[in-house]
């Protein structure tokens, strides 16, 4: 913890999420115990989405104000969806944190991600048919999007503590925590897991190990990375359209044998790279389907001088005289009227 906010912290802030469960109760009161060297406020999100949830927030605010530590309540107001609600309220809840931090001045926000928490997230992206970089879990730390443009750090410091261990911490030191009924609510897909996870273990696939594959998953992950952001700076090319044509803009072009000479974990995540630098995070891209688009068609295409022309989440890839042009998905023409 000292690491994050004591002496020789590189952060100006830091906004500390207690939702009052044991885990942000114990991050709470473990920050109580450390000689801060940085401002700290403590925010509790209430989603409003059952009764008795401000009571709890107020409850967290009482418990802050006995470790001296100021504390906020954020809402979430309006409507809420009817589909994929944690989804959203995990949206708003960071929108609500990362807004109260440019309030404060902070640069960091701490959570109290667990070990057990990696361990459902890597079970939930394998369910979901995600590839190594969902499988990688949950980083230590990461950037989230700051309205307000600030660079805003996201830091997880129990994410390899299980969270028993955290639990027995707030009841060794009289920390007073709830639990959140929706944890076991099987309407959630993570509650279901949740309760796998016990079964899985007596098979040999516990929390930790599921951690430790999301560690060296993340490992794994930014190893390709660096290769592709090398690849792709080395393999784009000048379009001759974008020279003397201003329909050219917004395309991208890419050497075509250089990118099927890649090995293909490498060229995926070029083209990958070539979309994003396109579409920006607009486009959400489902790797089954980059997959078959790339490694079934375009690639081949490349390595044989031939011509390929699909479509993939609102762009056009063109695989044409050695290269690979990415670009905006032109509008489709209407029928004439009548």
């Amino acid at each position: 913890m000292r690491a994050w906010i004591g002496p020789g912290t590189p952060y100006r802030g830091v906004v500390l999420a207690v939702s009052g469960g044991p885990d942000s109760t114990a991050l709470m009161g473990c920050v109580a115990l450390v000689a801060t060297a940085i401002p700290l406020v403590v925010a509790t999100v209430d989603h409003g989405l059952r009764s008795g949830s401000r009571e709890e927030a107020e409850e967290v605010a009482d418990l802050a104000a006995g470790f001296g530590l100021p504390h906020r309540i954020l809402a979430w107001t309006g409507r809420k969806p009817a589909a994929r609600l944690q989804e959203a309220a995990r949206r708003e809840r960071y929108r609500l944190l990362s807004g109260l931090a440019g309030e404060v001045g902070a640069d960091l926000v701490l959570t109290a991600h667990t070990l057990d928490d990696q361990a459902e997230t890597v079970l939930m992206r394998l369910c979901a048919g995600s590839g190594p970089t969902g499988l990688a879990g949950m980083a230590p730390a990461r950037l989230l999007d700051d309205p307000a443009g600030a660079r805003l750090t996201l830091g997880r410091p129990f994410l390899g503590v299980p969270k028993a261990r955290l639990v027995a911490t707030c009841e060794a030191h009289g920390w007073p925590f709830v639990r959140d009924p929706s944890n076991t609510d099987p309407r959630f897909g993570r509650a279901r897991l949740r309760r796998l996870l016990p079964l899985l273990a007596e098979e040999g696939l516990s929390a930790e190990r599921l951690a430790r594959l999301a560690g060296r998953l993340r490992r794994d992950e930014a190893a390709l990375a660096q290769a592709a952001a090398a690849a792709f700076h080395d393999l784009r090319r000048t379009d001759p359209a974008g020279e003397s044509d201003p329909a050219g803009e917004g395309r991208l072009v890419l050497d075509g044998p250089g990118l099927a000479a890649l090995p293909e974990a490498v060229a995926l995540r070029v083209a990958g790279l070539g979309l994003e630098a396109i579409a920006g995070h607009e486009t959400a891209l489902r790797l089954e389907r980059l997959e078959r688009v790339l490694l079934g068609e375009v690639l081949p295409a490349l390595r044989a001088g031939g011509t390929c022309r699909r479509t993939l989440a609102g762009l056009l890839l063109t695989a044409r005289g050695g290269r690979l042009v990415l670009e905006p998905e032109p509008p489709r023409r209407r029928p004439p009227a009548g």
